[in-house]
């Protein structure tokens, strides 16, 4: 008896993380030519100039139609990147017009990326999230916190989404640390619809909702996903913007050194 109770606590623990752990993270699929291509096939056709237009993100009608053709090999419509490139006329042409542009143009001041930066005071804001409830960034003083800055058509986004329980949220989750995602520019149906699916996937955040970029317009500008690590006085300590290799291990990095002091 003693013997099968213990499977059956077994069975049930396995089966508590199963339904609890994080699904595998949606790999990108690259449409070129209207066939399924590889990132090694992209790199090279924009190494030689071919790539004449890159749409990440479908419809999802466009989702459809193409799941019709390959099956399960198409993902949700975020995950799919679509390159259009150059037949051997049109490269030349366009080859010419680049010339052409290049001896005119002048050089383009580059783009601000951040409105509050490292050793900046964090502006404080009051966030709703998706289940009713608000959180007052003052209120959190004396705990480290993440913010992040995502919407729901953003791949990259998402895709950081799913290493974070992993990379940030189990690492410290006994510790004085927040995590708060905050979706920006998109109204509370598109965002509680999203997260229904992440939460389904294993990712159970702080989800927030910035709809009228009141937040975000304080912080930040141009891509996302951006990062900001608060202190607990309050202070930005570190920035991040995009999901590049490395990314999140460098924020975790921080996240530990504020946790010591």
């Amino acid at each position: 008896m003693k013997k099968i109770i213990s499977l059956a606590i077994l069975f049930a623990t396995q089966l508590f993380y199963a339904q609890n752990g994080v699904a595998k993270k949606p790999e990108t699929v690259i449409i070129i030519n209207n066939e399924i291509a590889t990132m090694d096939q992209v790199m090279k056709y924009g190494n030689e100039g071919y790539v004449k237009s890159m749409n990440k993100g479908v419809s999802q009608e466009e989702r459809d139609k193409l799941a019709q053709k390959f099956g399960d090999k198409i993902g949700d419509r975020e995950f799919i990147m679509v390159i259009e490139v150059f037949t051997e006329q049109e490269k030349i042409e366009n080859d010419k017009k680049n010339t052409a542009v290049a001896t005119e143009q002048k050089p383009q001041p580059k783009e601000e990326q951040f409105l509050l930066n490292v050793n900046d005071k964090a502006k404080d804001f009051t966030l709703k999230l998706v289940d009713g409830k608000e959180v007052k960034l003052s209120n959190l003083k004396g705990k480290v916190v993440l913010v992040n800055f995502w919407a729901t058509w953003c791949a990259p986004c998402l895709q950081e989404f799913y290493d974070i329980p992993s990379k940030i949220l189990e690492p410290f989750k006994n510790d004085n640390f927040v995590f708060l995602a905050i979706s920006s520019g998109e109204n509370e149906a598109q965002v509680a619809k999203k997260v229904t699916k992440l939460k389904k996937d294993g990712l159970d955040f702080n989800f927030g909702i910035d709809q009228n970029e009141i937040i975000w317009n304080q912080y930040a500008k141009n891509a996302i996903p951006k990062n900001f690590l608060i202190d607990q006085n309050g202070v930005i300590k570190y920035v991040a913007v995009g999901n590049a290799e490395g990314n999140l291990d460098n924020i975790a990095n921080e996240i530990k050194k504020l946790l010591s002091k």
